[in-house]
C-alpha cells in the first residue's frame, strides 16, 4: 500500500534525521563539546564561578573547624616554656613567738619577725623532660591541623566534582527533553497522516515526563550538596554556587606512579603517621619521667628573723638567720611510682600498636582507592571512545529508519534511553575518578602522585 506524504512533512523528517545525524557524528570524538549551555535554572548571571582552586583557597582560610584546630595548636606551643620552668620561689613573712598576754615584740628573746624565700626544685633532668614531652605534644598537634587540613580538601574537592556532575547531568536532560520533543512531533505527524500509532504518542510523553522527573530530582539534590560545601567554606548555606563552563574545566584523570612509590610518599608525608609517631615519642619521654620520679625533688629556703629589745648585758639582741633544706622520700614506690612506670611502658606499647594499625589502615585505603581509580579510568576511556558515539549513531540511525516505518518507535525510545544513560554515567565516572584522586592525595598527603 502506497502512503501520499505531504512533501513538507517528508521534508521536516529528512532535514530533522540529517541534523540528528551530523550532530551525532561531529560529537564522537570529544563528547565534551556537546554541553554549550547550562541549565537555566543553575545560572546565575552576577555570581561569580567557584573553582575547585578559589575553593580549596576558601576553606583554608574560612573553616571554623580548621580555625579551632590552629588556635589549639598555637595554644599548646606555648605549653613547652612553661612547664620547663622552675615552680615560682615561695615569699614568707610571719611573726613568731609572740607572746599572747601582751604581744610585745621585746618581753621574750625568742621573738621575731621572720621573712622568708623557698625554692623547690625538681632533680636535674625532670624539667627538660617536662618541656621535651610538651614540644612533642604541640608538634603532634600541629600535624593533627595538617590532617584536618589534607580531610577538608578532600571534602571540598569530592562536594565540589558532586556538583560538576549534577550540573551536566541537568545538562544531558535538557538535551534529552529537546530530542524527546522532536519524537513527540514526530510521532504526532506520523499519527495525523496514518502512519503512526497513538501509543507512540503517548509513550513519548511518557518518557519526557520521566526526564522532568529526574530534573527536579537532581535539582533538589544539587541544592543539598552546594549547602553542604557552603557550610565547609563558612558561608551561607542557600548561597549560590556556580561552577565554571565546561571547557574551562579539565576533566582529564592523569596517570599516576606506582602503588609501592605511592605507600613510600604515604609512610613519609602523611600527617596522621607523623602525629602518632610524636605521640610515641611524648610516651617515651613520659616513661623517662616516670622512672626519674624515683630519684627526690629538693626544696631549698632561708629565713631571716628580725628580733627587738636587749640582752641582760645591754647588748641589743641579734637577728637570726635560719637555712633549709629538704627532700621527698619515694617511701611507697612500689605502690606509686613503679606502677607509673608500668604505666607508662604499657602507654608507649599502646601508641606504637596504634601507629602500626594505622599504617595498615593507610595501605587499605590507598589500595583500595588506586582500585577504585583505575576503574574510572578505564570506564572514561571507554565511554568517550566507544559507548557513547555508538550510542549517538545509533539513535540517529534508528529515528531515520523511524521516519520510513522500519524501526519501532519503542526501539528508539529505549536507543535514546540508552545514550542517555550513558552520558549521565560518564559525567558520574569522571565525578567518581576525580573524588577517589581527592581521597588519594588526602590519604598520602602529598599532591606528588602523578607520573
Amino acid at each position: 500500500m502506497m502512503w501520499n506524504i505531504p512533501f513538507s512533512i517528508t521534508r521536516k523528517f529528512l532535514l530533522l534525521a540529517f541534523g540528528l545525524a551530523i550532530f551525532s557524528l561531529a560529537q564522537a570524538n570529544d563528547l565534551d563539546l556537546t554541553i554549550a549551555k547550562y541549565n537555566a535554572d543553575l545560572v546565575t548571571v552576577d555570581t561569580q564561578s567557584l573553582t575547585l582552586e578559589a575553593a580549596l583557597a576558601y576553606v583554608e582560610l574560612e573553616n571554623p573547624g580548621l580555625a579551632e584546630m590552629s588556635a589549639r595548636a598555637e595554644a599548646m606551643a606555648t605549653i613547652p616554656s612553661q612547664v620547663g620552668s622552675l615552680p615560682d620561689p615561695m615569699l614568707s613573712f610571719s611573726p613568731a613567738n609572740l607572746p599572747t598576754d601582751t604581744f610585745n615584740l621585746e618581753q621574750d628573746p625568742m621573738t621575731q619577725m621572720q621573712l622568708g624565700i623557698s625554692q623547690q626544685i625538681p632533680y636535674p633532668g625532670k624539667l627538660a623532660l617536662k618541656e621535651t614531652i610538651a614540644r612533642y605534644m604541640a608538634n603532634a598537634a600541629t600535624s593533627q591541623v595538617d590532617e584536618i587540613r589534607l580531610q577538608l580538601n578532600r571534602d571540598v574537592k569530592t562536594l565540589w566534582w558532586r556538583l560538576f556532575f549534577l550540573d551536566r547531568s541537568l545538562e544531558v536532560i535538557e538535551i534529552n527533553k529537546t530530542l524527546l520533543k522532536q519524537f513527540v512531533e514526530i510521532a504526532q505527524t506520523k499519527y495525523k497522516v496514518g502512519q503512526g500509532l497513538q501509543q507512540d504518542v503517548l509513550l513519548a510523553q511518557l518518557e519526557l515526563s520521566k526526564l522532568i522527573d529526574q530534573n527536579i530530582e537532581l535539582d533538589s539534590k544539587r541544592k543539598q550538596e552546594a549547602a553542604r560545601l557552603n557550610a565547609l567554606l563558612n558561608r551561607a548555606t542557600d548561597s549560590r554556587i556556580q561552577l565554571p563552563t565546561l571547557t574551562d574545566i579539565d576533566t582529564d584523570l592523569p596517570s599516576l606512579k606506582s602503588a609501592s612509590a605511592i605507600m613510600q610518599l604515604a609512610q613519609a608525608n602523611r600527617p596522621e603517621l607523623a602525629q602518632q609517631r610524636l605521640l610515641i615519642e611524648a610516651a617515651t619521654a613520659r616513661r623517662e619521667l616516670a622512672q626519674r620520679d624515683l630519684l627526690p625533688d629538693f626544696s631549698v629556703g632561708a629565713t631571716y628573723g628580725f628580733r627587738q629589745g636587749n640582752n641582760p648585758n645591754g647588748d641589743n639582741r641579734s637577728d637570726l638567720l635560719s637555712l633549709r633544706i629538704g627532700i621527698n622520700v619515694p617511701i611507697f614506690a612500689d605502690s606509686k611510682q613503679k606502677m607509673a612506670i608500668s604505666q607508662r611502658s604499657i602507654e608507649v606499647k599502646q601508641q606504637h600498636y596504634a601507629l602500626h594499625d594505622r599504617w595498615l589502615a593507610i595501605q587499605a585505603d590507598i589500595t583500595a582507592t588506586l582500585a577504585e581509580y583505575n576503574r574510572t579510568q578505564q570506564q572514561v576511556l571507554l565511554f568517550r571512545t566507544g559507548v557513547i558515539p555508538q550510542a549517538r549513531q545509533t539513535v540517529a540511525s534508528m529515528l531515520a529508519g523511524y521516519q520510513v516505518n522500519k524501526v519501532d518507535f519503542l526501539n528508539l525510545i529505549r536507543a535514546q534511553i540508552t545514550q542517555y544513560n550513558y552520558e549521565t554515567r560518564l559525567w558520574q565516572t569522571i565525578s567518581e575518578g576525580q573524588s577517589a584522586l581527592a581521597k588519594l592525595v588526602a590519604t598520602v598527603g602529598e599532591e606528588t602522585i602523578y607520573e
